[in-house]
């Protein structure tokens, strides 16, 4: 396993996760195996699967030897940290702040990246020792709210996810975010439907140069 801090340098450096949300578990390594094929080297399998301790290790392992970062999503509790970091997990994000979810992530030296929105969960969750920002929903307040956060915060880091898409990336990351995360707007779920896996990675390829752009 990676150590944390080039986990989060990796995810900084590549500049988006995808999200893998609602995927049945016998499809999870083909789209996973294609996301990363187009560009997209961190993957959050979120934890509201239902067997998504096994479908980490079965990403972990199909995606072994390569660059590819593997994390879990939605992780709600520390049960569930604990679980997806037996599992393999190298990143822990959430809709939330749990302090407990960042203890646990501290204690195993995994990256926690809990959601917030205010500047006071913000607060806290440094103060709690989180390694990233997930501001959560995006879509709900734009990327001005990255400023707002890093106003009375100082240069805190900060990963919108939720509604960031081809058109508004660019926005984002001027506003101040270190990294994106996306679901639906990089995974291409018609093409998962219809198993054509090169349809998801040129889904996937497409967003990665989306966010390329942006950072030139």
């Amino acid at each position: 396993m990676m150590d944390k801090h080039d986990v989060q340098q990796g995810i900084v450096d590549s500049g988006v996760t995808a999200v893998l949300r609602g995927i049945d578990e016998d499809d999870i390594v083909p789209v996973a195996e294609a996301v990363h094929a187009g560009g997209v080297r961190a993957l959050e399998v979120t934890a509201d699967a239902k067997r998504c301790s096994e479908m980490i290790a079965a990403v972990d392992r199909a995606l072994d030897g390569t660059d590819a970062i593997v994390g879990a999503g939605t992780v709600m509790d520390a049960a569930a940290a604990r679980n997806v970091i037996e599992a393999g997990a190298e990143f822990v994000l959430a809709p939330n702040l749990d302090t407990d979810v960042i203890d646990v992530c501290n204690r195993e030296q995994v990256l926690a990246v809990p959601g917030v929105m205010t500047p006071t969960e913000a607060a806290a969750a440094m103060e709690a020792g989180a390694d990233l920002l997930k501001m959560f929903p995006a879509s709900t307040v734009g990327p001005g709210h990255i400023g707002a956060l890093q106003g009375p915060l100082g240069d805190v880091p900060v990963m919108p996810t939720g509604g960031v898409d081809t058109d508004n990336v660019a926005d984002y990351f001027e506003a101040g975010a270190v990294a994106v995360g996306a679901g639906s707007a990089l995974v291409d779920y018609d093409a998962v439907e219809r198993e054509d896996w090169d349809g998801v990675r040129e889904s996937a390829a497409e967003f990665v140069a989306a966010v390329e752009d942006a950072r030139a």
